[in-house]
Order: structure tokens, then sequence, then C-alpha cells
């Protein structure tokens, strides 16, 4: 489904270059739910930034689902990101003045859905994710978790390749971040949907069935390679 290809990544600041990524290669199956862990500094932003189409890499290339992302243009990357990537933020990023069905709707709505369509898909996610009785409420009116959740369905309600979840549960509590984990490894499964979850935290990374592991910009090791998630197969 993603395949990165000796990719590597710096910045000019002050006449100076700083190396940020340093040939990087790995790739990721259909159905998969990977790690990308690394500590404050590792490059792993970055690298998330180059796979989500955000950046353009100063070598190397990204595929997903078969296509080069860094041959396309911004308007071609745009569309792309609108049918083929979906995001889970660590601040959840929900619109305040709209309800929790019209947050999960809103991808929906850049791909002209009707809006009956778009209304049975969101209160079918919300059902996924646990909180259809929350759907006419304000983000305001619910709890860090439950934001989460709202932030989870939306992602999925394009159906895309993959879903980047950037530090998912880096505002939760113990207890909520094994809730949400839980509900990412179900969809996972129920959905074979494609994650890549970026991440500070190991207890996250674990439950994962693979970990990528960022150091100083480069990968160092990697665990579990070779166990894809049933059913996994490249795209």
């Amino acid at each position: 489904m993603l395949r990165v290809e000796h990719l590597s990544h710096s910045f000019l600041s002050g006449g100076e270059t700083t190396q940020v990524l340093q040939n990087i290669d790995f790739r990721v199956q259909k159905g998969e739910m990977l790690a990308l862990l690394g500590s404050s500094g590792s490059g792993k932003s970055t690298l998330l930034n180059l796979m989500a189409g955000l950046m353009k890499p100063t070598e190397g290339n990204i595929y997903i689902a078969g296509e080069s992302i860094v041959k396309m243009n911004e308007s071609q990357l745009a569309e792309f990101r609108r049918t083929h990537i979906g995001f889970i933020f660590q601040a959840y990023e929900l619109i305040a003045n709209l309800t929790v069905r019209e947050n999960v709707e809103l991808p929906l709505i850049f791909q002209s859905i009707r809006p009956s369509v778009r209304k049975q898909k969101a209160l079918s996610l919300l059902e996924q994710v646990g909180i259809p009785e929350k759907s006419e409420l304000f983000p305001s009116q619910l709890s860090g978790g439950q934001q989460q959740r709202v932030s989870i369905a939306r992602s999925l309600v394009t159906e895309p390749s993959v879903i980047f979840a950037d530090e998912p549960t880096g505002n939760l509590d113990t207890k909520t971040e094994d809730e949400i984990i839980t509900i990412l490894k179900r969809l996972n499964s129920t959905l074979s949907t494609t994650f890549i979850i970026v991440t500070h935290e190991h207890e996250v990374a674990r439950h994962t069935k693979r970990i990528l592991t960022l150091r100083d910009g480069c990968l160092q090791d990697t665990e579990g390679a070779g166990e894809v998630a049933a059913g996994g197969e490249e795209a």
C-alpha cells in the first residue's frame, strides 16, 4: 500500500544544510497496522509530512496505492489526499460550530456526495467507534476520548487507502489511551484499513503488528518485520 524508497531530506537554514532523514527504505502492506516510533528530533514528523504529501523530499520516492506522490503537483496532491489519505491528529482538529455528525461528514462534502449518503456513512462510523448517541452534540460537549473517536470516524469516512495517525493518544489518560488503541486495532481488523501510527510511546507502538524505529533520521531497526495483518497483501 505504501513504499518509501531511498528517501532523504534536508533543510536549508542560515546558509547551512541540516540532514533530517537519511536513505529511508520500507514498505507497508495493505491492511497492515504499523508504528513509526521515535523520540523528539528523530525525524518522524518530517517523515509523516513527506508520506502525506505535505512536503517534497530532497531525494527518493514515495508510492501510495501504486502512485508516486513525489511526481504530483499541488493540485494533484490535494485531490489524491482527499480520496486516498485519512488523518488522525493528536489535538483532534474538530470544527467547533459543527455537530459530531457534521464533522464526520465534512470530507464527503468536498467529494460532492449527496447529503443523505453522507449522513448514513457518518452515523454508521459513529456506531463503529462507539458513540452513535453523540451525533448531534458539539465537540465542546465531549470528553477528549470521545473527540478522538469522532476524529477516527472522520478519517475513515472517505474509505482511504491509508490513515496516518499522528500521536493519536498524546492528549489522553492511560485508560482512554487503551480504549482508543483497542478501537484502532478493531477497525484495522474488520475494515482491513492500513494504519501508520506515529508515536514516541513504546506502550502504543507495541500494539501494532510491526514497529519501525527512527533515530537521528535513520531507520535503526524493525521489530516484528514480516508480520502482516490478517489478509494483508501488497497493493
